[in-house]
């Protein structure tokens, strides 16, 4: 079914040192992303291991993680819910903080994103520590929603992010053990 293997598309992901500060080795997908094929197979992947369950939405966290959710979204056919920094959603809003290495940051979801009982999953591009994906798991949680499942493109296990949201169905394509 697939024309690649996960090394393929991991292969494709450019490690870049000391970004955005000295001693992060930022692994960016641009390189991944201008590949059509390739993103393609890295949205095939995370479809096909999400596509039997029932799903009413898609959550995309800000701002790489609205890549593949619009495009999970659109295979699955159904909408898209945007997760946001503050100030970015009109309307009435829900908010949710969580902690960073030094300091802490905000997600918020519009208030009428889905009715309560709606299934969602959750996309991001990236699963490090956690909060972003455990804040955007609560703001789901919140308005009543079920998390059916969390896809990821990249997962830095060696960052135990997965503890943070580890009663969730966890589904990283690709997996850096250590950095």
């Amino acid at each position: 079914m697939h024309d690649y293997d996960l090394s393929d598309l991991e292969n494709a992901i450019r490690s870049v040192k000391d970004f955005p500060k000295p001693g992060i080795i930022f692994k960016d997908i641009a390189t991944l992303l201008k590949n059509g094929d390739l993103f393609a197979e890295a949205v095939d992947y995370m479809y096909d291991h999400f596509r039997d369950e029932d799903i009413d939405l898609v959550a995309g966290i800000e701002s790489r993680g609205f890549i593949f959710a619009a495009a999970l979204a659109y295979k699955l056919n159904i909408g898209l819910i945007p997760v946001r920094k503050p100030g970015k959603l009109p309307g009435n809003t829900i908010s949710e903080t969580y902690d960073l290495e030094y300091g802490a940051d905000t997600l918020e979801m519009q208030e009428d994103a889905f009715s309560e009982g709606k299934r969602i999953l959750l996309v991001d591009d990236l699963l490090a520590t956690g909060g972003s994906a455990g804040a955007a798991c609560r703001l789901v949680e919140k308005l009543g929603g079920i998390i059916v499942g969390i896809a990821f493109l990249i997962e830095l296990a060696f960052l135990n992010g997965r503890e943070k949201i580890k009663d969730k169905d966890i589904h990283s394509l690709i997996v850096y053990q250590s950095e």
